[in-house]
């Protein structure tokens, strides 16, 4: 069996794999072992140039377009003592005038049209997984934590969607926080390092594997215990054997009825602010009593004390410290005379 998956050049796509796999089950249904012809980067199969024709029966060539080129040349010729088979191409030129199969069922042509063998394929459809990273920062490891996530991700096979949470500048052309939340809402897993995504992925049901990359553990490994979200790693728990058996539990529907459970609870909780904020702005309440004593002049006085340090400017670098200093020696050598 070949296709444009055969060739090197052959610019194959998704669409001509799942077409080669309808017809492998095709023919496995009828007691026809096939051997399927590769190019790099597929591996499932044997380079066209180790195949040996004459062991072959039949000749396959499935999906995409077939005219008048070199490597539809090269294939029939390779393959001309076979039964040659055309399945779900595109034909220039309609088969009246040439057809060079023994069978062919076009895709389309300017003679007929059938269904695309995709809509046959009933592949099982690996999850999507949305990956929302923090960007490096002072306390946390973020190198060591992407690189745990990124191969993580190499490990298995998962429909990746980068995720950016930042609205002054999105790397992804998201503009608003509904339009996050939407992305975030449709994947199957979320895998994050950022806070937010934890909060945004738990509140919309979403499993959720959060990579604490700060050392020690800091606000997304308190925010998790707090909630009661257990799926949380920090630093030193990153070994792809954790980081395995985290993603395959965030696939089971344990961990789907957990994330809504602890979301909504969560969200239960974020409430009780509310309470708590009105309470506290009534005449008298505790934002006055407060105010009263930051006012006082013991108060302030702590108040400024407790302030950070103003910033200071850089220094110059050190070059510039010598050039600049040469110079006003050479003023002060001038203003002297």
């Amino acid at each position: 069996m070949a296709g444009w998956f055969s060739y090197a050049d052959g610019h194959a796509t998704g669409g001509d794999l799942l077409a080669r796999d309808v017809l492998l089950d095709w023919l496995r249904e009828q007691d026809m072992p096939a051997d399927v012809a590769v190019a790099p980067p597929f591996e499932d199969g044997l380079p066209l140039s180790d195949v040996d024709p004459a062991i072959y029966s039949h000749a396959f060539f499935v999906c995409g377009p077939f005219n008048h080129g070199a490597l539809e040349r090269d294939f029939l010729l390779r393959f001309a003592h076979c039964r040659l088979v055309g399945l779900n191409l595109s034909l220039e030129r309609p088969p009246s005038q040439w057809n060079p199969f023994d069978l062919v069922i076009e895709r389309d042509s300017a003679e007929g049209v059938n269904a695309d063998m995709v809509f046959a394929s009933r592949a099982t459809l690996p999850p999507v997984v949305g990956v929302c990273l923090v960007e490096a920062h002072d306390e946390a490891d973020t190198d060591a934590a992407h690189r745990a996530i990124g191969a993580l991700l190499d490990r298995h096979e998962a429909a990746r969607v980068a995720i950016d949470t930042r609205l002054d500048q999105n790397e992804m052309g998201l503009r608003t926080p509904g339009e996050i939340e939407a992305l975030i809402a449709r994947v199957d897993i979320l895998v994050t390092t950022r806070l937010h995504g934890l909060v945004m992925g738990l509140k919309r049901g979403v499993p959720v594997l959060a990579v604490d990359a700060v050392r020690g553990g800091g606000k997304i490994t308190r925010q998790c215990r707090h909630i009661g979200w257990p799926h949380v790693l920090g630093l030193s728990d990153l070994s792809p054997e954790r980081l395995d058996q985290v993603f395959e539990a965030l696939r089971t529907r344990e961990a789907q009825e957990l994330a809504m459970l602890r979301g909504r609870r969560a969200a239960n909780d974020a409430e009780a602010i509310r309470d708590r904020l009105v309470e506290a702005l009534l005449p008298g309440g505790a934002i006055e009593r407060a105010y009263a004593q930051r006012q006082s002049g013991a108060g302030m006085a702590a108040f400024l004390a407790g302030l950070p340090p103003p910033p200071q400017p850089e220094p110059p670098p050190r070059g510039l410290r010598s050039r600049l200093a040469r110079y006003l020696h050479g003023v002060h050598g001038i203003a002297g005379t």
